[in-house]
């Protein structure tokens, strides 16, 4: 077979020269390409070259120990560093901290978003991502160290709107990975665990004149490849280089899985379920804010066991977990598989996948949480000494409708017990993640506060939301006295309102029955009136609407809420994937008309389907309704408050 563009891992890597910039592909301990970082280290060792390197990663690419980027992770080797995660590559991570490189912490998705701009030669990316966290120039732009003196990232106003401005650079080398090449450089992706930013990078690197290098599995006969297989077109790759097994695993959990990469699907029944535990808690009460038909987006750490409690309570069908880099639906796995999932719907590029977490497509994410502040800001970027990095935290919990930070209440050491349905704190946690000041700032409290974001704060004993003034306790776990388990454990003053207890079923062995709950919220739970503003609230969301029995019940509900009150109302519908079939719309239009003629002084509604929206909206507007239907909660709140 000619042997084309595939050359040793030694020649490969012999044409990276001092002064370059890297970039490499690689999410955690997904599809990273470790035999091209394990020579770059040797011949670094070896001959001192090359020397000055700067390093651009955006997902991080390691275990925590040896592997993955932790290669090069030594003085003279590299230079600068702009990353999105460090703590998987504590070589690296140290010389940041000791100022032995420049770094830049930058959000993952932003990175990602660069390197499309950059192979497109435009002059960067603008994004409000990173507004009021460390990444903001006002802060930190992102610098790790005072070593870091360039600004890389500029505040921009653009139509009265702030703005980030994160500027483009030139990218040398790329290292890719894909599965099966041909002798013209032709890649496919077929047994890799995620499709990443592989083509987008090497696309960034082929058009700022350096060259790419693809680490994959085996060669192909030239021109074998079916078009529709290859991920990566020959004309971006300039050399191929064949890995040996033990440096070319699927994850770095496990060696292959064709579930991981959907080629066959799985029983989830060999999904483990979790100890009833600290973590098994909290992953319980994050779950109970996921509603049937939202798109959900799990961080690493705790909030992916969100996903395994979801396949053990049988709803993994009546959602769709998602993982940032670009994988939607099936079961995301933890540990040194995360980022893998197994029975996915899609694996798409990871760019794309920030284009739907930017614009707001996540209803919910569930997010880890290592310190927090009495104005609900958020740190999981830089603290207790590590330098752990941003990832998709800034992105995810800046554009998500609805954020549930996860995590215990102390760190280091914390034993609880659960018995007969009540939590007992055996020992605590000797480091305090509700601080009176952050390190730096991940999520900006303020922020979302201003924008009317809906947010919690989960722990094993409580939970807190975020109110107009920060930090609100909202609900305590059975068991815990809350002076003495909560309020004397914080460093600052919190006004303690009507506190609600924890829900039962999260303290008991047995499965929570979430299924039934999620398929039959009556009507009756859907309906509620503040007399305070005279607004009804009705929430629709993911109600399933089949028969004219169905309308009964919800005509009976509305009836009996608002026909007492002598009064017309305000009101806000929550419309999130409602479904009417279409048999019975026109007749659901005739109800709502009905409903606003008899009860309101004017209504709001919204729902984050353009499709509803559209269908819903024009049933309305033939009978004269009210006929809008906003996208956000927030936008149908302002409408009513104008009117």
């Amino acid at each position: 077979m000619p042997l084309g563009k595939v050359l040793s891992v030694e020649d490969a890597v012999a044409l990276v020269r001092d002064g370059d910039t890297l970039a490499t592909t690689g999410y955690g301990g997904n599809g990273t390409p470790d035999q091209l970082f394990l020579e770059l280290e040797r011949r670094f060792l070896d001959t001192g070259s090359p020397r000055g390197l700067t390093l651009v990663h955006a997902g991080g690419q390691g275990d925590g120990k040896e592997r993955g980027l932790n290669h090069l992770g030594h003085e003279g080797l590299l230079k600068r560093v702009i990353g999105g995660y460090y703590g998987l590559a504590p070589r690296i991570e140290r010389l940041a901290l000791d100022g032995k490189i420049e770094a830049y912490n930058l959000p993952e998705g932003v990175i990602v978003h660069l390197y499309r701009e950059i192979g497109a030669r435009k002059p960067g990316v603008l994004s409000r991502v990173g507004l009021g966290t460390f990444v903001d120039p006002r802060v930190r732009g992102g610098k790790v160290n005072a070593a870091t003196r360039e600004d890389i990232v500029e505040v921009c106003t653009l139509g009265g709107e702030e703005t980030l401005f994160y500027k483009a650079f030139p990218i040398h080398v790329a290292f890719i990975r894909g599965t099966t090449a041909d002798p013209d450089g032709n890649v496919t992706l077929e047994r890799e665990s995620l499709a990443l930013e592989n083509l987008a990078l090497a696309m960034a690197a082929r058009n700022s004149g350096g060259f790419v290098a693809c680490q994959v599995e085996r060669v192909a006969q030239a021109g074998s490849l079916t078009s529709r297989q290859v991920s990566i077109p020959g004309i971006l790759v300039d050399c191929v280089v064949v890995a040996e097994p033990e440096h070319h695993m699927q994850t770095y959990g496990t060696r292959y899985n064709p579930a991981f990469s959907g080629e066959i699907r799985v029983p989830l029944e060999s999904v483990r379920a979790l100890p009833l535990d600290e973590r098994k808690i909290i992953a319980r009460r994050a779950a109970i804010e996921i509603r049937a038909g939202s798109v959900v987006n799990l961080g690493i750490g705790m909030p992916d066991n969100v996903g395994i409690v979801a396949n053990e309570e049988r709803i993994s069908d009546l959602m769709t977990l998602t993982v940032d880099p670009g994988v939607i639906g099936g079961v995301p796995m933890g540990g040194l598989d995360f980022g893998a999932a197994v029975n996915a719907q899609a694996i798409i590029d990871h760019a794309s996948m920030f284009d739907f977490i930017d614009g707001g497509g996540l209803d919910v994410a569930v997010l880890g949480m290592a310190q927090c502040d009495a104005s609900g800001n958020i740190n999981v970027s830089r603290f207790s000494g590590r330098l752990v990095g941003c990832g998709g935290f800034i992105d995810i919990s800046q554009q998500s409708k609805k954020v549930v930070f996860a995590g215990t209440f102390a760190a280091g050491g914390l034993k609880v017990a659960v018995e007969a349905g009540r939590l007992s704190i055996l020992q605590e946690g000797k480091h305090p993640k509700f601080v009176a000041a952050l390190d730096e700032i991940t999520f900006s409290g303020r922020l979302a506060s201003e924008e009317e974001r809906e947010v919690l704060y989960v722990t094993e004993r409580c939970v807190f939301r975020l109110g107009a003034r920060g930090l609100e306790l909202a609900e305590v776990a059975p068991g815990i006295d809350v002076e003495r388990d909560i309020l004397a454990r914080l460093p600052f003053p919190l006004a303690v309102g009507q506190v609600r207890p924890m829900e039962p079923a999260i303290f008991r062995p047995e499965p929570m029955g979430l299924r039934a709950r999620l398929l039959d919220i009556g009507i009756e739970d859907r309906i509620s009136y503040s007399a305070d503003t005279n607004t009804i609230f009705l929430n629709y969301a993911g109600m399933h609407v089949r028969t004219e029995e169905d309308l009964a019940r919800i005509k009976d509900a509305v009836d009996r809420t608002l026909e007492p009150l002598g009064r017309r109302v305000h009101s806000i519908v929550n419309y999130d994937s409602f479904v009417a079939d279409p048999d019975i719309l026109d007749k659901y239009a005739d109800l709502v008309k009905y409903v606003e003629e008899k009860y309101y002084l004017n209504v709001s509604r919204y729902s984050t389907s353009g499709f509803l929206r559209l269908k819903l909206g024009a049933e309305l507007g033939k009978r004269r309704l009210s006929s809008h239907v906003f996208e956000t909660r927030r936008e149908a709140r302002r409408h009513l408050g104008e009117t």
